[in-house]
């Protein structure tokens, strides 16, 4: 195993702090906590919203910790849960004073420990809601989840959310615009490359060199089915009829995607796989209107992709569109 890194116990720690010195327009670190959260506060009675989860996914979390997006990212050790207390901690610093928003990925550690944290910041008198993240429609339940996995489809929710807490909506309206999204959502990947785990120091799993595992999770685990390497727009093909069947999807419809690389594979290669769903989607008499490609939710250096899909109307086409301004996603012109 080769790692740039002083030992696998710091590595998460020592990446917190390089965040925010590269970052320093954007973040800042809760004392004494793994919690990024903005420079620039909303101002009082703007609900805040919260992220997080295990390390090893960047740039999420902390990179949609923004103007548009996040008021606070918290991260775990490497693929594994925040605590509790880093969560309520997090919270805090989001509580502008009408409420805060959890946007949680639905992995069970991550579920039970945003829950545990919601509790004990209602008790000190935070309102909060929660909503969970379940878009993979590769697996029903796997070793880290009861459910369908959240995978990049969550950076969706972080980007509707934040744009409706911005315009100052309710909490109540912004929890509702976010299940509104997680209804709809799905994603799937597959994976050419496994990824190691620093504390593990060995591959996740292993793949001849002509093979490819479909289905995979984010936490580098394997997927569904191993398949023979085969062209792009096969392989596009091959997730976007998984993921237009679960919708459904129908002619007419127009799309907002995500074109996600896993940590390890080429813009050269995601631009590729863009036109490939933009190809499918002009076939199937359907409009691909908003289309992110590149590195948004990865699996440390697994070499792979996921797409996900959203319908749009002019309401959600709208606060995609909205301005934001976070370390990894830039959208028009804003001001905090």
């Amino acid at each position: 195993m080769k790692k740039i890194m002083n030992s696998p116990d710091t590595l998460v720690a020592e990446a917190v702090e390089g965040l925010v010195i590269s970052f320093p327009q954007y973040l800042k670190q809760v004392p004494g906590t793994h919690v990024l959260t903005r420079v620039h506060s909303k101002p009082a009675g703007r609900v805040g919203i919260v992220s997080g989860g295990g390390s090893g996914h960047e740039p999420a979390h902390a990179g949609y910790v923004g103007y548009g997006m996040l008021d606070a990212a918290v991260a775990g050790e490497v693929f594994t849960s925040p605590t509790p207390d880093q969560i309520l901690e997090g919270i805090k610093a989001a509580n502008h004073g009408a409420g805060v928003l959890m946007v949680v990925k639905n992995y069970t550690g991550d579920v039970m420990n945003f829950d545990i944290a919601r509790e004990l910041a209602e008790a000190q008198g935070i309102h909060t809601a929660t909503v969970v993240v379940n878009d993979d429609v590769a697996v029903e339940n796997s070793s880290f989840t009861t459910g369908r996995r959240g995978i990049a489809g969550t950076i969706f929710v972080h980007k509707i959310a934040g744009a409706l807490a911005e315009q100052g909506a309710s909490l109540a309206e912004v929890e509702a615009a976010a299940n509104n999204v997680i209804a709809h959502v799905r994603s799937m990947g597959l994976a050419l490359e496994p990824c190691t785990v620093p504390e593990a120091g060995a591959p996740t799993f292993t793949l001849a060199d002509d093979e490819i595992e479909m289905g995979v999770g984010i936490h580098g685990e394997p997927g569904i089915e191993r398949q023979k390497i085969r062209p792009a727009h096969e392989l596009a093909a091959a997730l976007l009829e998984k993921i237009s069947g679960d919708l459904p999807l129908k002619s007419g419809d127009h799309l907002a995607c995500i074109v996600n690389g896993l940590g390890a594979t080429p813009l050269l290669e995601l631009a590729g796989l863009a036109r490939e769903v933009s190809l499918w989607t002009q076939n199937h008499g359907m409009t691909l209107d908003i289309v992110w490609t590149g590195e948004f939710m990865t699996s440390l250096e697994m070499a792979g992709a996921s797409l996900t899909l959203l319908p749009l109307d002019e309401s959600l086409t709208g606060l995609l569109q909205a301005p934001c301004d976070t370390p990894a996603l830039r959208q028009g012109v804003a001001h905090d």
